[in-house]
């Protein structure tokens, strides 16, 4: 039986889009969504534009679009800004990053090139293959989010926006783990002012976006708003936050291919990867640092999707090994390689090779755009915006955030029903179970 619809403010106005790092994700987002208002693209990869959603019984055949059924924010409505210790605007970013066609680049560059960064959050210890031009001075980290505070109110007064959202879309930072800094609003803003230096940049943006009610999504694997003290700002604020980690190549087959091998009960023996890639995130991730980080995300996966403490006999101490090489010939189109030694009946051995040749900007564009819009929607949902933590939105994060006495939900399959019943729940709609009994009552 439907349940009453949940409260929605509607999308009015102008959507401001706040990215941090212009680099070849963010390019290529705010490039494709351009592109699509001009005609010159189809929305391919969005669940926001393309994706439908069943509502009630097979026989009613009601299966609108997800953007007819919630209230979300159009993209005629969407403007954007940037902040990046790389001083070239949204064009010669693009075109650095090599991710579109020159010929589109040159038909889209009246947009793209007035899109100039504003002064990062840089330090160079937590990203050290980077060096930044275009930054912020300050004597306090308290300074710099200080400094972005004002970047933010500057924007939604000059641009015009009703409402904000901010994305991670810069560099991995390399590995941090919880300290008493981070254990609590207090002691974090007491660590912003004393310049602690387990306060990394992306907590800066995060705790400047909270403190100014801005929903913050990660993109990277970056340790931030899931530590005590950013999730409690955001619950105060009633600001949503997700993350983290964009699941867009090798880890996306991951998280279509484990649910199967688990489905059908097929013994594990090992999962071999390697990645290569050419971009600016390859070249960041040859320090061991901020591999470390990456590796924790993409590690954490196979875990928890196969649940080797429930099934020993088919993955107890399964052999996992991720790899990624800096290899600048190849640029933005990544290769990911993955060996797979599995077994079946019997204990007979079998083997699975995947040679995945992604465009990894090209398959984070549209994560990115979906997240804001989602995001968007949850602050305009009183119900979820209190919350803080957006778990619904874990079908597009390799290390998605959740509750702290729960583990996380990797099975893509799972999280895009958690997200559709979510949609649901919203809209007063029944939840589908699948179980179907009553076809054949």
């Amino acid at each position: 039986m439907a349940k009453r619809a949940v409260s929605i403010e509607l999308p009015e106005g102008k959507l401001g889009v706040l990215i941090c790092g212009l680099g070849a994700v963010a390019t290529t987002f705010m490039a494709g969504v351009e592109a699509i208002r001009r005609g010159l693209a189809h929305p391919i990869g969005s669940l926001t534009q393309m994706g439908t959603i069943r509502l009630g019984k097979r026989t009613e055949r009601r299966i609108p679009k997800i953007k007819d059924f919630v209230p979300l924010a159009r993209l005629e409505d969407m403007v954007f800004a940037a902040w990046d210790p790389i001083p070239d605007n949204a064009f010669e970013a693009a075109r650095k990053a090599g991710v579109i066609e020159r010929s589109m680049l040159d038909d889209l560059k009246d947009f793209l090139e007035p899109i100039e960064p504003m002064p990062a959050v840089f330090e160079q210890k937590f990203v050290k293959r980077l060096e930044g031009k275009n930054v912020k001075k300050g004597k306090t980290k308290m300074d710099l989010a200080e400094q972005v505070m004002e970047d933010i109110c500057q924007f939604k007064r000059a641009s015009g926006a009703e409402r904000l959202v901010m994305v991670w879309c810069g560099s991995t930072e390399t590995f941090l783990v919880e300290k008493p800094v981070h254990q609590s609003v207090t002691a974090f803003e007491k660590g912003l002012k004393s310049n602690s230096a387990d306060i990394a940049p992306s907590m800066v943006y995060a705790y400047a976006a909270l403190k100014s009610g801005v929903p913050y999504a990660n993109g990277a694997p970056n340790l931030t708003t899931d530590v005590p003290a950013l999730r409690d700002l955001a619950v105060r604020r009633r600001a949503p936050i997700c993350g983290k980690d964009f699941k867009t190549g090798q880890t996306l087959m991951k998280t279509i291919i484990a649910p199967g091998l688990k489905a059908r009960l097929i013994g594990l023996s090992g999962w071999f990867s390697t990645n290569i890639l050419g971009n600016r995130d390859g070249e960041v991730l040859e320090d061991p640092g901020s591999f470390k980080t990456k590796e924790e995300s993409k590690l954490s996966v196979l875990e928890y999707i196969l649940q080797p403490e429930v099934y020993p006999e088919l993955y107890k101490d399964f052999y996992h090994k991720v790899r990624i090489n800096y290899y600048p010939p190849r640029g933005d189109n990544k290769e990911g390689w993955d060996n797979l030694d599995i077994f079946g009946w019997l204990g007979y051995p079998m083997q699975i090779k995947i040679d995945f040749l992604c465009r990894d900007s090209i398959l984070a564009a549209p994560i990115v755009l979906d997240l804001a819009l989602f995001m968007d929607l949850a602050q305009r949902t009183p119900e979820m915006a209190r919350r803080g933590i957006q778990e619904w939105l874990s079908f597009y994060f390799k290390s998605p955030m959740h509750a702290p006495d729960l583990y996380p939900e990797h099975d893509l399959f799972i999280q895009l029903m958690k997200l559709k019943n979510t949609l649901r729940h919203l809209r007063g709609e029944e939840l589908i179970t699948h179980l179907g009994l009553e076809y054949y009552d």
